[in-house]
């Protein structure tokens, strides 16, 4: 036993104590020096569970001890004998060993160039995959979980020599012919043939590598067993393989007709043992075989001559004698060739080439509608009645005694297809004409054609409907439906139907504005014969205007609209496309409503209605004394430089977002007049104020305001006066004068200039009156 530890730091030695677990024995020490880990323990018993344990020593100290549990291997076992039967393997007989789990069988050549080991669980065991006479050294060892005994003391033996690979053939139904490669070692072969289901058996020995086997019966499986010999006299491994021979001829074969329209013949016979399948073969090389029944049918026989029909059996080593021949006459051959004629519309004629051999002929036309015309007839035609869009398959077969021929040529005869009577042609848009028609016998594609004085459109579809797009405008078309076939081609002889297309779209040239709400549109257009309509529609209003001309005229057209504006041409099949739409824009309406206030003396306010169309505004004030402008997105104005006392004209220009205008006049606006200057007050007697002032040119009306803090004063004096006195006056107070012409209605002007003055007292009547200054206006 091999144990195995970990050194301990300050150990100058191990002692190792192995001692048997469940068997009293003595135990074994065994120690080691402190640099050594791992050592061999012996003597001990053989498949023994022992306890191990481990003292780290330090002089006579113990450092550390470590415990474990060990298996020893089992007791070494003998073979008693080892054999070969194959050729590549050796079987070993050994001793059983008491602990043994199971046993490794070692095998190497002599050479050593070959070892193996082979776990086996008893005797005797197997070692395989072995050279065919080659020499082994064998050896045994028992194995548990301890591990594995020492190896048996050697046995030699020899594997046999390789059996012959042989090779069967039976070239006849009573011989079996066996060949094989020569085998390496053997001097003599050994062969063993024995029937299938008997018992008896034929030995026979040879040197050679060949042997034929003859006198067998025919059919029959019969299987070979082989084997050789080396120079010692040792049988080597066997092999068997079994052949069977080839069948015999066949008997009683029959050769007859089948029944049926086609041209075949049917071969029976009877059967054979040992057949597998057979094969019947005419003079012709014609073939049919069977592995079930005992006949078959050849159905494509050559006609019109003598055959002569042979059967052969069959089985898995080759054919056998072919049977005597038979003889057997077959049918006549079909016409070569065939063909239809249609001399005369509805009447046609299949005629076909003369069969030698044939007593007369029948000939059969089916229709496509299931129906069959038959004709029997000794000459090389028949007629029929052939009405258009149908399709016709004539045949025909010849007959003499032995029956009817193969069919003839299957003919695919198509008549023309019928022209449909029920076409209709319809302008479905102002260029595109639908045909329609109900379907017709023998047409696989219909073809349209519509033609007028240019152009030629064709249309081809396999249903019942065309439709023919982007016809010329103001056309009249001729429209043909031809019916067509792959075969027979197309149907020429249909009539034709007319139909004229819509008229063309006219061309808007111009829009002239011919008054406010009016304008003239003018158009080209390149119809013969047609009416004209003109379309102005706006966002909540239409109108129009119509002519046999290039020309009309729409009016009552509202201010600030946009109209799409569009024609098109009406004739007495269809209305045109409208022309391309044209954009009218009508000046922007004027504004309702328009104010002037005057604001201060040079400066108003021009206030209006907004205006349909208009999205600014120019408003003018003008006088042979000056003029005021002013250009607005809003519906208002504050317009400077006014002249007091004038008379205006007021006049405002609305603009749309394109640019368009309208002048629009109103009432005319009067300035008010001029505040007067050098206003001035002055104390007079009896406690009265004089108001002076210096006015405008003009005579007008002026009231004079004096604002105190207690009281107020107003005094209005005669037209053309230019003061007033205002009497009874407190004195002690600061006062506001203002002086302002009076309006037309009598109001008084609010944004003249105001004075302050200060009036003293002196007693108790006025003192001086003293100039404050000017205040604006509140």
């Amino acid at each position: 036993m091999t144990v195995r530890w970990s050194s301990y730091s300050g150990a100058s030695s191990y002692i190792v104590t192995v001692t048997a677990k469940n068997v009293h024995s003595t135990p074994v020490t065994t120690s080691f020096s402190g640099n050594i880990v791992m050592g061999s323990i012996q003597p001990l018993s053989p498949n023994t569970l022992y306890i191990v344990r481990v003292d780290a020593m330090d002089s006579d100290n113990v450092l550390s001890s470590g415990e474990t549990e060990g298996l020893t291997a089992p007791a070494g076992s003998q073979i008693y004998q080892a054999y070969s039967k194959q050729s590549v393997s050796i079987t070993v007989e050994f001793e059983v060993k008491p602990g043994a789990t199971h046993y490794i069988l070692r095998a190497q050549t002599l050479d050593g160039e070959f070892f193996s080991e082979t776990a086996v669980s008893n005797s005797p065991g197997t070692v395989d995959n072995l050279q065919p006479y080659t020499t082994y050294s064998l050896n045994v060892l028992s194995v548990n979980s301890g591990g594995r005994s020492q190896p048996s003391l050697p046995k030699v033996s020899r594997t046999v020599i390789e059996a012959p690979a042989m090779n069967t053939t039976s070239p006849s139904n009573d011989t079996i012919i066996v060949s094989w490669e020569p085998v390496e070692h053997a001097v003599l072969y050994s062969l063993c043939i024995i029937m299938q289901g008997s018992g008896n058996r034929f030995k026979v020995n040879t040197t050679d590598t060949t042997y034929t086997f003859s006198n067998l019966e025919s059919g029959t499986i019969y299987c070979i067993k082989g084997y050789a010999w080396d120079p010692d006299g040792n049988m080597g491994d066997d092999l068997t393989v079994c052949q069977i021979t080839r069948p015999s001829n066949p008997l009683e074969v029959e050769v007859f007709l089948t029944p049926g329209r086609t041209m075949g013949m049917a071969v029976s016979w009877s059967e054979v043992h040992g057949a597998e399948s057979y094969l019947a073969h005419t003079s012709t090389d014609q073939n049919c075989s069977s592995s079930v029944e005992s006949y078959c049918l050849i159905t494509a026989l050559s006609c019109g001559q003598n055959l002569t029909v042979t059967v052969t059996a069959e089985n898995q080593a080759g054919p056998g004698v072919p049977s005597q021949e038979e003889q057997f006459i077959p049918f006549p051959c079909p016409p070569d060739s065939a063909w239809v004629e249609e001399r005369e519309a509805g009447m046609c004629s299949f005629m076909w080439s003369e069969v030698a051999f044939a007593d007369f002929y029948i000939a059969y036309v089916k229709h496509d509608d299931g129906l069959e015309d038959r004709c029997n007839t000794t000459d090389t035609f028949c007629q029929f009645p052939c009405l258009c869009g149908y399709t016709f398959f004539p045949t025909v077969f010849a007959y003499n005694q032995a029956g009817p021929s193969l069919p003839g040529p299957v003919l695919n005869y198509t008549t023309i297809p019928c022209c449909p009577e029920d076409v209709s042609v319809s302008l479905v848009s102002t260029e595109t004409l639908e045909i329609t028609w109900m379907a017709v016998r023998g047409a696989e594609l219909y073809e349209t054609i519509a033609a007028d004085q240019n152009d030629i459109i064709h249309c081809n579809d396999t249903v019942p409907v065309c439709a023919l797009s982007d016809l010329r405008c103001n056309s009249r078309y001729s429209v043909v439906v031809r019916p067509c076939s792959e075969i027979s081609g197309c149907n020429n002889t249909c009539r034709a139907h007319t139909q004229e297309t819509a008229p063309c779209a006219p061309e808007i040239v111009n829009i002239t504005k011919t008054a406010v709400s009016r304008v003239l549109i003018q158009w080209s257009a390149a119809n013969t014969e047609a009416n004209y309509t003109v379309n102005a529609v706006g966002r909540t209003n239409s109108h129009s205007c119509h002519s046999s001309g290039t020309a009309c005229e729409i009016s009552d057209l509202a201010c600030g609209t946009i109209f799409d504006v569009s024609a098109y041409a009406r004739a007495t099949v269809e209305r045109s496309l409208p022309s391309f739409t044209h954009t009218l824009e009508t000046e922007p309406c004027c504004p309702v409503n328009l104010t002037v206030e005057q604001v201060t003396q040079a400066m108003t306010q021009v206030t209006w209605s907004a205006a349909t169309g208009a999205r600014s505004y120019i408003t003018s004030l003008n006088s042979p004394r000056g003029h005021a402008k002013c250009h607005t997105m809003d519906t208002h104005c504050i317009m400077g430089c006014i002249t007091c006392g004038t008379n205006y004209t007021v006049t405002l220009e609305a603009i749309s977002k394109t640019g368009h205008k309208r002048e629009c006049s109103y009432h005319g606006f009067s300035s008010s007049a001029c505040c007067p200057s050098s206003v001035r007050l002055y104390r007079m007697a009896n406690n009265t104020l004089r108001v002076y002032w210096r006015s405008s040119g003009s005579l007008h009306n002026y009231v004079a305001d004096l604002y105190g803090t207690s009281s107020n004063y107003t005094c209005t004096p005669p037209m053309g006066s230019n003061y007033c006195d205002v009497s009874e006056i407190v004195c002690g107070e600061v006062y506001t004068v203002v002086v302002a012409p009076l309006a037309q209605d009598g109001t008084n002007i609010t944004f003249c200039p105001r004075r302050m003055y200060s009036v003293s007292c002196s007693g108790n009547t006025l003192g001086m009156v003293i100039y404050r200054g000017k205040r604006s206006v509140d």
